[in-house]
């Protein structure tokens, strides 16, 4: 339908008065479907079960400290002190049950009053709620990965330490040990640790902790887990077989120098594709006992050569190509093609990884202390796990097992539900005495919140009758 400039365009003659009143506005009406979400998980009354009656704890008690810290990551804040921007608005305080939000001074408080033994309780919470998607899911197969990311601070914060950091030479960091869940994105487990440890401290009790809770949540399923070269050592192929798991371990060419005489005299290698080939080789570490059978498949990769010097433009230069190489550890017993998909799948870690940095606040340290400072990571590791429990709450998985172990749906970022969905004017009123959240009439906002909301609504209601 042709329109006119008339019904288009439109004259700006001064800007409005400006008018501040309580009329209930909130620009969080998309919270609405986490607070059905909690509810139906019973994420408040599990929280109130990590925390004991102490003195010195805040009023609302630090159970609900530690829900205003989740919905302060949910709608997009960072800082504590951001807390001033949004404390009053209606639906916020709904999703928390309060009256009042905590204020800036009181969540710095009960952040640095808190206990070691309240962080594991929380730790411990958090894995549950993974366990249980996995009991659900039920998969064939369940893939995890360690690595540790880096959390750095331009102040001094109490267990941080340098370390050797490329990006923030001379910074104080902790570097934490996650274990993550390949086919949910999801975080299973984190050990916090100081940043001047090596890759694989404390992953000999890290590593079977997680296997057997693992196993515990899917007992028919094939344990499979994937590390880099920082992890590969005697104590951690030992942990892996004594734990009947299957797992691939990149070998440090740097601690092996034998590796590259074995690469240099080979002549035949075997072709997977135009890019990638291997052969197998009958080698372990001279401290490895002979008995050990692990499979070590060298494999080399085939790249175009960057040329870094200037070019001139009416001057024509071949392609030329080079190899890249790396070993792989493994006690799997498939073809070297499924060997190195499996391996080149946890890539995906660092996808989860730069997601939850970049839209659930993880590697912010917002205190001084310690015990606050791994609270608050729990609360960024909640928020990013809940929005995917959220996500596969409502839809239906759209892939299988493949050979990477990619994740079985297909996920949106948390600042994406952010912006579609969480961070939508409305208001709430009570015409007839009924409570009522009004939105302005946009279809796709109308469609997606309504659908979610039925779903995770009637989930609530059958759990109830479960019970």
């Amino acid at each position: 339908m042709k329109s006119s400039k008339a019904q288009i365009f439109t004259r700006v003659y001064r800007l409005p008065k400006i008018n501040f009143a309580d009329v209930s506005l909130t620009y969080y009406s998309g919270l609405v479907i986490f607070q059905a979400l909690f509810e139906r998980i019973g994420l408040k009354e599990r929280l109130k079960g990590c925390f004991s009656l102490r003195k010195g704890a805040p009023m609302c008690g630090m159970a609900m400290i530690m829900m205003a810290l989740i919905v302060h990551i949910l709608i997009g804040f960072r800082r504590l002190r951001d807390v001033d921007y949004y404390g009053d608005d209606p639906m916020v305080l709904r999703v928390l049950g309060l009256r009042r939000a905590p204020s800036v001074a009181t969540l710095s408080r009960a952040l640095r009053g808190t206990a070691g033994a309240e962080y594991e309780q929380v730790r411990a919470m958090s894995r549950s709620l993974v366990c249980e998607r996995l009991e659900a899911l039920a998969p064939a197969r369940l893939a995890l990965d360690f690595d540790g990311s880096v959390f750095s601070t331009r102040t001094h914060a109490e267990g941080t330490a340098v370390s050797m950091n490329k990006r923030r030479k001379g910074a104080r960091c902790y570097y934490p040990l996650f274990c993550t869940v390949a086919q949910t994105g999801q975080f299973f487990d984190a050990l916090h640790r100081p940043g001047n440890v090596h890759d694989s401290n404390g992953a000999d009790a890290f590593i079977p902790e997680c296997l057997e809770a693992a196993r515990a949540a899917a007992p028919g399923a094939v344990i499979e887990s994937r590390v880099d070269s920082a992890f590969f050592s005697q104590n951690i192929a030992i942990i892996f077989e004594d734990q009947e798991a299957e797992f691939t371990a990149s070998v440090p060419f740097e601690r092996f120098a034998e590796l590259k005489q074995i690469i240099d005299r080979r002549n035949r290698w075997r072709r997977i594709d135009a890019t990638w080939s291997y052969f197998e080789a009958d080698w372990k570490p001279k401290s490895w006992p002979q008995e050990w059978k692990f499979r070590f498949l060298f494999y080399r990769r085939k790249s175009k050569q960057i040329h870094k010097a200037p070019i001139q433009l009416d001057l024509f230069l071949p392609d030329t190509y080079e190899y890249e190489y790396k070993v792989v550890a493994t006690n799997k017993r498939v073809s070297a093609r499924k060997v190195l998909r499996f391996h080149n799948g946890r890539g995906a870690q660092e996808g989860i990884f730069a997601e939850a940095k970049t839209h659930a606040s993880l590697g912010v340290i917002p205190t001084h202390a310690k015990a606050g400072n791994q609270l608050f990571m729990m609360a960024g590791i909640l928020a990013h796990n809940l929005t995917r429990e959220l996500q596969m709450s409502v839809s239906q998985a759209v892939r299988g097992t493949t050979e990477k172990r990619a994740a079985r749906w297909v996920f949106e970022h948390l600042g994406t539900v952010r912006n579609r969905l969480i961070a939508r004017a409305g208001r709430l009123t009570r015409p007839g005495g009924r409570l009522t959240l009004t939105l302005s009439p946009n279809t796709a906002v109308q469609r997606d919140l309504t659908r979610i909301l039925d779903v995770v609504t009637n989930n609530r209601s059958c759990a109830r009758r479960t019970a």
